[in-house]
């Protein structure tokens, strides 16, 4: 073969000598065309070439071709999407997927149909439990009433009106005593007693004359003692004679409210799937895609349902928890499947096989969802740091929730992915086009300008929350159709106190019994309090303190510290279901620093191990803080203050529920750092591919956006469903939730994100350098 020289050839550099290594095997005849800094009079690489020609060395001088940005010696050119970051655990995860896909997607379908199996009968073992913390002083004072006294605040109340005439004529009284003797008979009440068997005490007796109650005990573990209390309801309400009986009081309420959250939940189902489905179908425009997603979320609903039955029955779990995993399965395991499915096509539209686009969706997207759930699941546990079960719920649900939803979108949908192939193929958006790429470019070009003026508009909708004033529940929670609650609110309007929600000063010693009349006589002269009785049995004594409905509807902690700042002549413990209710209240404000100060600082280094930045973390909590101000301001003008009342149906009681904006900061502040992770990822991404930061916010604000919008958009419906409930606890987390994620989705990652990263510049990506940290580690 002649030695004949192509001038197509990259030619040999000068300094090359026989001992350099071999070409790699990509510099082929087809190589680039000479560089204009080679001279022709390089020797040029023979068409011939073997083994032992002069190969091309690893340090290569300035004098040799240069080397491409994008191109490293060993390895194929770097993809536009590439994350610097390896991933060697969710690479292997990939690949172990795609060689297992069809047994994974068989044990999938098996395992869903087990975990559907144990979570139909969640329902039956949630409950509501009682408002009470376990180590107080009201919780001790019930127990001692039990054990020593046997007896303790009513849990059930019968409401006796009058045909005709007032509860003092003999037919009525006649009628009201043989009531009172027959719920006393029946099998699991401990004690009844009304206004006729109690010598006419004033107050159990209307201000009309017309009403009277009846107040009875029925003792036992909180679900057998509800079942029983709706049986006896049931029994007993209605006409009887000459009176008309109508049933409530405390386990009742509740009893209704916990039936009311299950029809709720129920509906929530027949509404949220079909709709979710429409939605995916919509967006993916694949119907097999769409029904993979919402098999994903059912996934992970029924993941959290049966984890909640396991842990029923151990301890207690709220009925409301099943309301928050059905909203939050769906919507996570919709949000997680967007940006996986969204990954995986931009990897096939470049170019990369079936395999490799669901390795690469599973290294990148996967290892953003990975740190997105645990950001919502570190918020959510904060809520087991709660002395209280109903708080505590929640967060057993909502971790539940993120790890089935995690196990969803992280095992079956990369493996079903893998069967579907091309057919899951779709639209990719471009990097430099879209409605969010020129939204970003406009914010950043006046950051100042509009990044203030959006600040300003936030601050204004979240101005009502300055007047955001906590208060203890009552009856008004359920429908004004609830039997419960009608009741109630007869009791409210007709009688000047309440003895149901009497304290119980208790003495479980009491030596000389004539110190009591003076005390007794102390504490009637109280304000607030209407009626002071005195028991005396079993060498000790308790005192029952009625309060007046006013002390009731105004400062109820207030009058419970009064009656406990009075001197007692002996040890006194006082207890009744408004100072449960008090003690309960002081139990969650004194955990919240703890809770809020937990949140705050894991969701910090969950965001620097995702970015490696320490400004981003702190931006973060900023933004976050700003959406929950417009949830709380939504809440305070809606709930609080009474406006849209009629629309959604409900009565403004001037508070909200203490454990409510709690619960609800948990919820929201875990689901805005999901969405702060997935669009800040797909920025840094961007940032280490060119270096720029302007450009890495549009880039990565389009290509992330639309998918968080979309997820926003899911969760919101999902949410806003239970606005047209019957519980004005899932009122309010319906609409509080919904406009939170609708403003963090767009207001605030569309506006407010931009304008701070553009001011922040090369900030942004900062952190300490090892050995500074190692300098501080070391003083």
């Amino acid at each position: 073969m002649s030695d004949r020289r192509t001038p197509t050839h990259p030619p040999v550099p000068d300094d090359l000598t026989p001992t350099s290594l071999p070409v790699p095997d990509h510099l082929t005849p087809t190589s680039p065309p000479v560089p204009d800094h080679l001279t022709p009079t390089s020797p040029p690489v023979p068409d011939h070439l073997t083994p032992t020609s002069p190969p091309v060395p690893d340090d290569f001088t300035p004098t040799s071709p240069p080397v491409p940005d994008d191109f490293t010696p060993t390895s194929p050119p770097v993809p536009d999407d590439f994350t610097p970051t390896p991933s060697p655990l969710l690479d292997r995860l990939g690949r172990l997927l795609v060689r297992r896909r069809r047994l994974i997607a068989v044990l999938s379908v098996v395992l869903t149909g087990l975990i559907l199996a144990v979570a139909a009968g969640a329902l039956n073992a949630l409950s509501l439990s009682r408002i009470a913390d376990p180590a107080s002083e009201s919780d001790r004072a019930r127990r001692i009433l039990a054990s020593q006294f046997e007896t303790g605040p009513p849990n059930l109340a019968f409401l006796v009106t009058a045909d005709r005439g007032t509860v003092d004529d003999p037919a009525v009284r006649a009628a009201g005593l043989e009531l009172t003797a027959e719920i006393a008979d029946r099998a699991g009440v401990a004690e009844a007693a009304s206004y006729w068997s109690r010598g006419d005490s004033p107050a159990l007796r209307s201000k009309d004359s017309r009403q009277a109650l009846v107040l009875v005990r029925v003792p036992g573990e909180v679900n057998e003692a509800r079942a029983r209390v709706g049986e006896l309801a049931k029994e007993f309400a209605g006409q009887r004679g000459g009176v008309i009986v109508e049933s409530g009081g405390q386990d009742e309420v509740f009893r209704e409210i916990g039936a009311q959250a299950r029809a709720d939940f129920l509906r929530a189902e027949l509404i949220v799937l079909p709709m979710v489905l429409v939605l995916l179908i919509l967006i993916y425009r694949k119907i097999a895609l769409a029904l993979v997603t919402l098999g994903v979320g059912v996934f992970a609903v029924g993941g959290a349902l049966a984890g909640l039955r396991v842990i029923a029955a151990f301890t207690e779990v709220s009925t409301f928890a099943a309301n928050l995993a059905l909203v939050m399965g769906l919507a996570l395991g919709v949000d997680y499947c967007l940006f996986v499915i969204a990954r995986y096509r931009e990897e096939l539209a470049a170019g990369a096989d079936v395999a490799d686009a669901v390795v690469g969706a599973v290294r990148t997207a996967g290892r953003t969802v990975f740190f997105s759930g645990l950001t919502v699941a570190m918020s959510l546990l904060a809520l087991l740091l709660f002395p209280l079960s109903f708080l505590r719920s929640f967060g057993y649900a909502g971790v539940l929730v993120v790890a089935s939803a995690l196990v969803g979108a992280l095992v079956i949908l990369p493996a079903v992915l893998a069967l579907l192939g091309h057919r899951a193929a779709g639209r990719v958006a471009q990097r430099s086009e879209g409605r969010w790429f020129r939204l970003a470019q406009q914010v950043m070009r006046r950051p100042v300008l509009t990044g203030g003026a959006m600040l300003a508009l936030i601050l204004l909708l979240s101005a009502p929350a300055l007047g955001l004033r906590l208060g203890l529940p009552d009856a008004r929670i359920l429908p004004a159709d609830a039997s419960s609650r009608i009741m109630a609110d007869q009791v409210r309007a007709n009688f000047g106190q309440e003895e149901s929600d009497a304290l119980y000063v208790v003495m479980p010693t009491t030596p000389e019994v004539t110190a009591l009349p003076p005390y007794a006589e102390t504490l009637s002269k109280l304000d607030g309090v209407a009626q002071v009785d005195t028991y005396t049995r079993s060498g000790g004594s308790y005192l029952t303190v009625t309060p007046t409905q006013t002390a009731l509807e105004g400062d109820t902690a207030g009058w419970v510290e009064r009656v406990r700042a009075v001197e007692a002549p002996y040890d006194a413990i006082i207890g009744g279901t408004p100072a449960e209710m008090v003690d309960w209240r002081s139990a969650l404000t004194e955990r919240i620093p703890l809770v809020l100060g937990l949140i705050l600082l894991l969701s910090f280094g969950v965001l620097y191990l995702a970015t490696g930045s320490v400004l981003l973390p702190l931006k973060a909590t900023v933004l976050n803080l700003l959406s929950l101000s417009v949830m709380f301001g939504v809440m305070v003008w809606v709930f609080q203050r009474g406006n849209l009342s009629g629309p959604l149906g409900f009565t403004a009681t001037g508070v909200l529920e203490a454990s409510m904006p709690m619960l609800m900061f948990c919820i929201v502040y875990g689901l805005s750092m999901d969405y702060e992770v997935f669009i800040v990822s797909r920025i840094r991404e961007e940032y280490l591919r060119t270096g720029d930061t302007v450009t890495a916010v549009a880039t990565g604000l389009q290509q992330s956006a639309p998918l968080v919008t979309t997820a926003a958009a899911v969760l919101a419906l999902s949410f806003a469903v239970y606005a047209t409930g019957g519980v004005v606890y899932l009122k309010m987390i319906g609409i509080g939730m919904a406009v939170a994620v609708l403003v963090d989705a767009t207001a605030i990652r569309g506006v407010l994100l931009p304008a701070f990263m553009k001011l922040a510049g090369r900030a942004n990506w900062w952190r300490p350098s090892r050995r500074a940290l190692r300098g501080v580690a070391g003083r």
